[in-house]
């Protein structure tokens, strides 16, 4: 039997340069998941030879710029690197073209993106007064510069850098490392291709070294406990209660009859959901003659079997009776059943989880610094650092949004 020839074919392109590895301390940084500014060693830069080309894709066989119908290949640089200067004019619309033992993906660059997140919102950030921050924060589903994407960004003003890790990645950071913006402490990085559904985490390298994943924080949808990665989600609920909320505020609280239905979801009829309850519930209180329903905790919380006031996920709905639409459509019903929703919110303390708001970028970031103010005698929780203008404005814009986002009454 012949051999097969598995030398690669010769480029149609311009000629790659060689001479272009990543060396020393930026490499090992990069590498090491504890670079600051992967956009300045990635993507696509002008040189005098020409345009630099650099991806990092761990596994991978091959890598080629695609760029106006023309494959060029780059050259391994070893560890998932691959780069070449090609003699282009300026950078080009290009694309990657990646193989891998199983077959090859033709993707956009994440490094070739602008920052998808702008100056107004770092500006707020850094001064704790942005009231929409879960739409700053977060993994956002968006159009950048044309492409479809999820914009990814978290607070992490400790680390020493930050990468994003996920099903997609098979749990490895090392793919997608994010970049700092400055001094708001916010990482960012978009990433074309992915979109709702897709599973995530934050991997984090603290200024001492220490690598560990966290959940995301303004996470709008986690897995089902015990898993816990955050999940990448978008609302497309057309809500039907526009007569409450235009009159709901009518006739002062302290003027009219008020009677509240305490319940808990979860075990009020166990293992009904979200949109199973909104066939039950609202008809239930009302023919008892109750005006409200207060909602035991509803926010994603680790411990199946409490009544949920250790809250580990504060923009997620519990995830164990459906998804952050199936709770609209709940408090929906409720609203044209004529019942308002008022639920318990838990801004005092939270659990020490490793995987969540404890210690976050590797030191104490919502929980105080003195352990003597950071622990809750009772609880056994951290309690949050009401000094610091950012935790304030994660708890204050957590309320705003659960009142715009579920049309919560209170």
């Amino acid at each position: 039997m012949a051999l097969r020839d598995t030398s690669l074919p010769e480029t149609s392109g311009p000629v790659r340069t060689s001479g272009t590895a990543l060396v020393g301390e930026e490499r090992d940084r990069l590498l090491g998941g504890a670079h600051h500014d992967p956009h300045a060693l990635l993507g696509a830069h002008p040189v005098p030879a020409g345009v630099l080309f650099r991806a990092l894709r761990p596994n991978a066989r091959e890598v080629s710029v695609l760029a106006d119908g023309v494959r060029s290949p780059l050259v391994s640089e070893g560890d998932g690197l691959f780069s070449a200067v090609l003699p282009y004019p300026k950078i080009p619309a290009y694309e990657l073209v990646v193989a891998y033992d199983d077959g090859e993906q033709t993707v956009h660059d994440p490094y070739r993106f602008a920052p998808a997140l702008g100056e107004l919102d770092l500006h707020l950030i850094r001064e704790g007064r942005h009231e929409e921050l879960w739409k700053a924060l977060g993994a956002e589903p968006m159009t950048h510069e044309g492409v479809q994407g999820t914009r990814f960004t978290v607070w992490a003003p400790n680390a020493q850098g930050v990468r994003l890790a996920g099903e997609f990645t098979f749990w490895d950071g090392t793919q997608y490392p994010m970049r700092s913006l400055g001094a708001a402490g916010v990482w960012e990085v978009f990433l074309p291709g992915i979109g709702e559904g897709a599973k995530y985490k934050f991997e984090i390298t603290s200024r001492y070294g220490h690598r560990f994943l966290k959940a995301d924080p303004m996470a709008r949808l986690t897995e089902v406990p015990p898993d816990t990665a955050s999940v990448v989600t978008s609302s497309r609920y057309a809500w039907h209660d526009a007569e409450w909320m235009a009159h709901r505020g009518d006739t002062p609280v302290h003027r009219a009859p008020m009677s509240v239905y305490e319940v808990h979801l979860p075990s009020w009829r166990p293992g009904l959901t979200y949109r199973e309850l909104a066939g039950e519930l609202p008809g239930y209180v009302r023919d008892l003659g109750f005006t409200h329903v207060e909602l035991m905790p509803v926010a994603g919380h680790p411990f199946s079997g409490s009544w949920g006031y250790q809250v580990t996920s504060y923009y997620a709905p519990t995830p164990r009776l459906g998804s952050p639409d199936d709770f609209r459509f709940l408090v929906d019903a409720l609203h044209r059943a004529g019942i308002g929703v008022i639920m318990d919110w838990v801004p005092a303390h939270f659990p020490k989880d490793d995987w969540a708001l404890a210690r976050f970028d590797g030191d104490p970031l919502y929980e105080p610094g003195d352990s003597r103010r950071a622990e809750h005698p009772d609880w056994g929780t951290y309690e949050f650092d009401f000094g610091r203008t950012e935790v304030r404005n994660f708890l204050v814009a957590n309320a705003v949004y659960w009142c715009e986002e579920f049309h919560i009454d209170g």
